[in-house]
């Protein structure tokens, strides 16, 4: 989301002398993507951040790719795991992949995390399902509640703290930078009058942590397949301000605003991110088309290009049997996929929707991980037969 923000106290000029109260030095530090010719911010630090104090053994963090999956519509069950894990990052478990994304469910024990994280190659899309806390990062706090999206750009060190309840996250692991659509933005980068949503609903963080006390802190960096354990003699949040145009924030899908039309408005009306090969929607409450001949129900398509993935957040889902929050649908290219038997002639003269569900097409093919043959529902491949009742059944509006 780049527009220009700042936290805390920087010099007038950069890259000029930024003195502390003993007479030394802050740190400067650029942080940014695509080297120098992305967006970027200006990090000012107590401590020199490549002062690292010993470097611990790397340990496997890859997901395994399951073998043997039919080409096939797939259904992930995973509502009734509710906690996959005690710490934060061991609980983070990968669904599908390609070169391109992860996509993993989360859903930890531990109130507050005793380390930080730094993903070193790949953006972060928090979407929180159930939980509320606050994101601490090197930038600043974040509060967030369910429904937040929460983008994290790679290299930002930071870590969870939740409060008591339940937590449930999914998240989206990008090997390129998260943006919001480019037809929604003018050549300026500002978002358009037409977009679903804009800046006043981006929520950037909202007070800078400047720790000074020393002690071993450890950071552990994801790259390449691997958790790198960094140890530090001082804290990582210790910066006493910064600026610039890349920082982490928040985006509610409660503050999205659908597009809505006379007729069926495809999927790309509900996009809400964009990164290389994929997007992010957002299906929120909305009117139904209005056209007197109007069907809601969607029509059959074709994934020709794209794996289709939903995640079912809230609501009833039109009533399709199985298919409960915290459920998967996926769609792989190849196979078209649409409505069930009896729901369009069902979704006629219906007037709105009350789901929600968060949608990530991909233009290269997903691969289902192991551990997510143990969620897969056998049966929903076959459940577009016709089952003699016209019965409505669950997420057909959604697409």
């Amino acid at each position: 989301m780049a527009y220009y923000y700042k936290l805390g106290e920087i010099p007038h000029k950069r890259h000029t002398q930024f003195r502390q109260p003993d007479g030394s030095l802050y740190s400067e530090q650029l942080v940014g993507t695509l080297g120098f010719s992305g967006v970027s911010s200006l990090l000012y630090h107590i401590n020199p951040p490549t002062q690292i104090s010993r470097i611990g053994e790397p340990r496997p963090y890859a997901p395994k790719k399951a073998e043997g999956v039919k080409l096939a519509p797939h259904h992930l069950r995973t509502l009734q795991e509710k906690v996959t894990g005690s710490d934060y990052l061991d609980a983070r478990k990968t669904m599908m992949f390609n070169n391109d994304l992860a996509i993993c469910i989360c859903n930890p024990s531990e109130r507050e995390m005793s380390y930080s994280y730094k993903n070193g190659q790949a953006d972060e899309v928090v979407f929180v399902h159930d939980g509320t806390g606050d994101l601490i990062t090197q930038m600043g706090r974040i509060p967030f509640k369910p429904g937040d999206y929460l983008v994290i750009p790679r290299t930002v060190i930071h870590k969870f703290r939740f409060d008591e309840g339940d937590v449930r996250l999914l998240i989206v692991e990008s090997f390129s930078p998260i943006e919001t659509p480019r037809r929604y933005r003018n050549h300026f980068g500002q978002l358009l009058e037409h977009s679903p949503f804009c800046e006043r609903d981006v929520r950037p963080p909202v007070e800078l942590i400047t720790e000074t006390e020393r002690g071993e802190h450890l950071v552990q960096v994801k790259k390449e397949g691997e958790l790198h354990q960094f140890y530090y003699d001082f804290s990582p949040y210790d910066a006493v301000g910064w600026d610039g145009y890349f920082y982490p924030y928040a985006f509610s899908i409660y503050d999205f605003e659908p597009i809505t039309g006379r007729i069926h408005q495809p999927p790309p009306v509900h996009q809400t991110f964009e990164a290389h090969n994929f997007v992010i929607c957002s299906f929120v409450p909305r009117l139904y088309d209005y056209h007197p001949l109007a069907i809601p129900a969607p029509y059959n398509h074709s994934n020709v290009d794209s794996d289709e993935v939903l995640y079912y957040v809230e609501g009833n889902f039109m009533s399709r049997k199985g298919v409960d929050r915290a459920s998967f649908t996926v769609h792989p290219g190849g196979i078209p996929h649409g409505p069930h038997p009896g729901t369009v002639e069902a979704s006629i003269g219906k007037k709105e929707t009350h789901e929600y569900a968060v949608m990530i097409d991909t233009f290269k093919p997903l691969h289902l991980t192991e551990e997510a043959l143990q969620f897969l529902d056998k049966n929903y491949p076959m459940s577009w037969n016709e089952n003699g009742n016209g019965e409505i059944r669950k997420g057909d509006m959604f697409d």
